[in-house]
């Protein structure tokens, strides 16, 4: 694997005060900007809770200059990129990443519309109710209500504790007092001195310099201003709440005092308690079945406090047995405590983090140089850390846990060992020969260190949920240690299929499949004791939840049987060897294709080069009622494209991209349906669709659907009032952006994944920029025909039954039964 050039970077401050941070970074096919301004929702006058989050959106209301289908949020969706801002307790982030072309006029609308907003009265007015929407589903989501329990034993008058949401009634849009306190928030932080940019792409330094300076003219030029201190985190505590999920044990801690980098240490001991490595907290947390996951958080930093939380997501047995919990965690703090120095851990630190950042998107990398923290724990940060475990023990706990029978350790901990795939893996000494399953394509650069692998079994995987469990958690250790070695793995399932994909590194995928297959075949002894136990699963908002059950409904899975399944060794056995399997990798090298050669030697299941994929009949209209414990209503209607054709395809991805800032303006701005609004396009084994959710807290699901079909018989319209120029511009920036050449190596790998399984061919990306270009108005006309029709039919998920005896029930089951 070549090495990786380390990335150029500079830090300048320009004349009107603005410190600006670049960071070159040849590989990456796209650009990301990160501004960070130093105020947040704890610096806004008392009398308005939710002014600054408020503010926020108001920015994404537009200027004069941008604004409608020429602000930011269009520009950045327009070209295929992403956006979003976050108002945290003491900073707003405003971050998006846009390919190349597209990204100085990115930047130019950022800063425009942070220097120029318009936020008149009546815009102030309609945000105000989408605000209040998002406050409504905030105070009903069970994460906030756990959130509030956490901090209600913080002092009384610490900032924590009172409430920042903002709604209707907080947020007196038409009273001068609050549109004086607005302006003068406004005014006194969204000015150079408070502000940070971050610009991360592969153009020079020199370039991205100097569009930071032309950009950069539109922001209001001051002084940092000061950020009131808290009062200190412990004192009289607020109203007492109670604990409302038992499944969460939480040890959190107030830290005072503590000094600068204490971040970096934060995320140095996160690193090492979570690890899941022999001799860990977690690994005998889990052997003696206690808990699922643990992970330590900073739920608050600032100036000198921070707020640790450290929070273990339990099994029915370890509810209760929360002391003995808290025993061991303690224990191991001690032992940790005891190696201090860390100078292997240190090391091993050093180069997880070098790794992360070797296939971290340019908006990660972004976010990441925003903060400036180096790869290596730094000697503050080191002192920091010393300082921070002093101040975890028990005496400092907010919420004290009673004190169990005698004491039960484990007494014999030992720190993690270095991560094997961080280094070299021998390869085989003679080439081996590519295996009938697998189809090697080539990546975007012949130079890249990324690579991709997509494997897939044909198991009847929706008649096997708990063995797909059980491979799950046979894989859990191994996927972190893949996760720190720079390559994503996840094993699904979708259809009738399981899925292996691994994606990052090249240089260790070959040994880490090696493994996974290893364990695949035979899991440890200890994980079929478990078998069968199905793992408590977060609440999910209803939109989420429709969005997690599409794959599966789209290709007609809505039900599956469980309840009779074998879970033993040997039924997993006959599973394998009944299986059949494709697969593909994308961008390997040659040293690393044999070494993957080799590995597959081991595959279970027979070799079944191009698996054809059923889909259901693409016709009528279907509804499945997805009940989800929430009083809001949501909605998803799924169309597919008529036919697996390029041609469909590349019509349905223009459509998606024509569909996307006006079905925004339509019901979220203009008919404020709900926070949840959006639209695109979807592809699912091989099948391409687009999809168009809402989540409204107020309007039934008759309404919901009516205004997006309503959208949709309009979109004949919105073609025809389409100028050619206008069209021509849509269509060139849609082709351009699937030329390989331009595409990181990931978005690229899942793309032709997908065209894989449609039965498409190594010509799939060429021959799909060629029909994207052929599209002419009345190609679009027919589509969106095509479309209203629904004629390769409709799929709604929904909260609620079936409105109309149009929308057929979904029943069915098992497909082939």
């Amino acid at each position: 694997m070549p090495q990786p050039s380390l990335p150029a970077a500079e830090h300048v401050v320009l004349d009107n005060g603005l410190h600006v941070r670049l960071h070159h970074e040849p590989r990456l096919k796209r650009a990301a900007a990160f501004m960070r301004v130093a105020a947040g929702s704890h610096d806004v006058p008392a009398a308005w809770p939710g002014l600054a989050h408020f503010l926020e959106h108001l920015f994404f209301l537009g200027t004069e200059r941008h604004s409608g289908d020429h602000g930011l949020m269009a520009f950045v969706q327009n070209h295929g990129g992403q956006i979003n801002a976050s108002t945290r307790e003491r900073c707003t982030d405003y971050f998006f990443e846009v390919p190349v072309s597209a990204f100085a006029g990115a930047l130019e609308r950022l800063c425009d519309m942070l220097g120029h907003p318009r936020m008149t009265q009546a815009e102030q007015l309609r945000e105000r109710e989408v605000l209040h929407a998002e406050f409504v589903a905030w105070s009903r989501d069970p994460e906030a209500r756990h959130q509030q329990w956490l901090t209600s034993a913080l002092d009384a008058e610490h900032p924590l504790l009172a409430f920042h949401a903002g709604n209707r009634y907080s947020l007196p849009v038409p009273r001068d007092s609050f549109q004086q306190d607005l302006r003068s928030f406004y005014r006194r932080f969204y000015q150079t001195g408070q502000m940070t940019l971050c610009l991360v792409g592969p153009q020079p330094l020199e370039q991205l310099r100097a569009m930071a300076q032309k950009a950069a003219g539109a922001l209001r030029p001051g002084d940092t201003a000061e950020q009131i201190a808290p009062p200190p985190l412990v004192g009289t505590p607020g109203e007492a709440v109670e604990r409302p999920d038992n499944s969460r044990f939480n040890l959190l801690f107030a830290c005072e005092n503590l000094p600068r980098s204490a971040d970096q240490a934060l995320e140095f001991l996160a690193t090492w308690l979570g690890a899941s490595q022999h001799g860990g907290l977690l690994a005998e947390l889990r052997r003696r079945q206690l808990v699922q996951t643990l992970e330590l958080s900073t739920f608050y930093t600032f100036a000198d406090q921070a707020l640790i939380n450290i929070e273990f997501k339990l099994t029915p047995a370890g509810e209760a047995a929360t002391a003995l919990i808290s025993q061991l965690c303690f224990d191991w703090l001690e032992f940790f405590q005891a190696h201090d120095d860390w100078q292997g851990l240190r090391e091993e630190f050093r180069l997880l983090n070098e790794r992360r950042l070797q296939v971290a998107s340019a908006l990660e990398l972004a976010r990441h140089h925003s903060d400036d923290t180096p790869c290596e724990l730094s000697r503050q940060a080191l002192q920091a850390l010393r300082e921070i475990l002093e101040q975890l023990r028990p005496e400092h706990l907010l919420h004290p846990v009673a004190p169990g029978p005698e004491r039960d350790l484990a007494g014999r901990w030992r720190l993690p060992p270095r991560n094997r795939f961080l280094r070299p893996s021998r390869r085989p000494d003679h080439p081996v020969a590519d295996p009938q399953g697998l189809a090697y394509w080539d990546g975007a650069s012949a130079h890249s260190h990324e690579a991709a692998l997509y494997l897939r079994w044909r198991v009847y995987a929706s008649r096997h949920q708990g063995l797909f469990r059980t491979l799950q958690d046979s894989l859990r250790k191994l996927t972190e240690e893949a996760r720190q070695a720079g390559v994503q793995m996840v094993f699904s399932s979708l259809g009738d299929d399981w899925q292996l994909k691994l994606s990052g590194v090249q240089a260790p995928i070959p040994a880490l499949l090696e493994q996974a297959l290893e364990l695949l075949a035979i899991p440890a002894p200890e994980v079929w004791h478990q078998a069968g136990q199905e793992p408590s699963s977060a609440t999910l908002t209803p939109i989420k939840e429709l969005l997690k059950r599409l794959p599966d409904h789209s290709l007609g899975y809505f039900h599956s049987r469980t309840s009779d399944e074998d879970l033993r060794p040997l039924a997993l056995q006959k599973l394998w060897g009944a299986a059949r399997w494709d697969g593909l990798a994308v961008g390997m090298d040659d040293g690393e294709r044999s070494a993957l050669n080799n590995a597959l030697r081991k595959m279970p299941g027979t070799a079944s080069p191009h698996l054809a994929q059923s889909h259901p009949a693409h016709s009528g209209r279907s509804w499945s009622h997805v009940p989800c414990q929430s009083s809001e209503q949501a909605l998803l209607l799924f169309c597919p494209a008529p036919s697996q054709s390029i041609a469909d395809e590349a019509a349905w991805r223009l459509l998606a991209q024509l569909c996307q800032t006006p079905f925004y303006q339509r019901l979220r701005v203009e008919l404020q349906l709900g926070y949840a609004v959006f639209s695109g396009l979807r592809q699912m084994a091989g099948r391409t669709g687009l999809v168009f959710g809402v989540q409204s807290p107020q309007a039934p699901l008759a309404d919901i659907l009516g205004h997006v079909q309503a959208f949709i018989e309009t979109l004949p319209n919105l073609i025809e009032a389409l100028k050619p120029a206008a069209l021509e511009t849509q269509r060139e920036e849609l082709a351009s952006r699937h030329e390989r050449s331009q595409m990181d190596l990931l978005p690229l790998a899942e793309l032709l994944w997908q065209a894989c399984q449609a039965g498409h061919g190594a010509d799939y990306l060429s021959n799909l920029q060629r029909a994207v270009r052929e599209l002419r108005s009345n190609d679009l006309q027919q589509a969106a025909q095509h479309l209203a029709s629904g004629t390769g039919g409709w799929l709604c998920l929904a909260t609620g039954p079936a409105l109309e005896p149009s929308w057929v029930p979904a029943q069915r089951s098992l497909p082939g039964r």
